[in-house]
């Protein structure tokens, strides 16, 4: 890519409606980007077992959640590797603050894929 298409796609991301609000295309572009970022996180984690409950869990789930989904699983991938396998999988409850909907479905997604394989 050159150097005036890359400029050219940072100004248009810069672009607000009349109103001062952000356009549709630039909130599209956050999204995006925050989900690529959530996914590489994934699939990154430093443990294999974690990598392979996650990265495909967020390959399922991410362009299916809503902004306070994806803050909440975003704060679960802000704890340590040991604690995240331990409530998903070990069976230990998780503190209230990760007692969640996003936490249901990822404890529900490792159940359904330990069942099949």
């Amino acid at each position: 890519m050159s150097n005036l298409s890359s400029a050219r796609r940072i100004v248009g991301s810069l672009i607000t409606t009349n109103d001062g609000s952000v356009s549709d295309r630039t909130q599209r572009e956050r999204a995006d980007v925050r989900h690529k970022r959530l996914l590489f996180r994934c699939w990154h984690r430093g443990t294999q077992e974690s990598d392979l409950i996650l990265g495909p869990f967020a390959q399922t789930y991410l362009a299916r959640f809503d902004t306070d989904q994806l803050d909440r699983f975003e704060a679960l991938l802000d704890c340590t590797d040991p604690d995240l396998f331990d409530w998903i999988i070990g069976g230990f409850a998780p503190p209230k603050e990760y007692d969640h909907d996003v936490m249901r479905l990822l404890r529900d997604f490792a159940r359904r894929r330990d069942t099949t394989n």
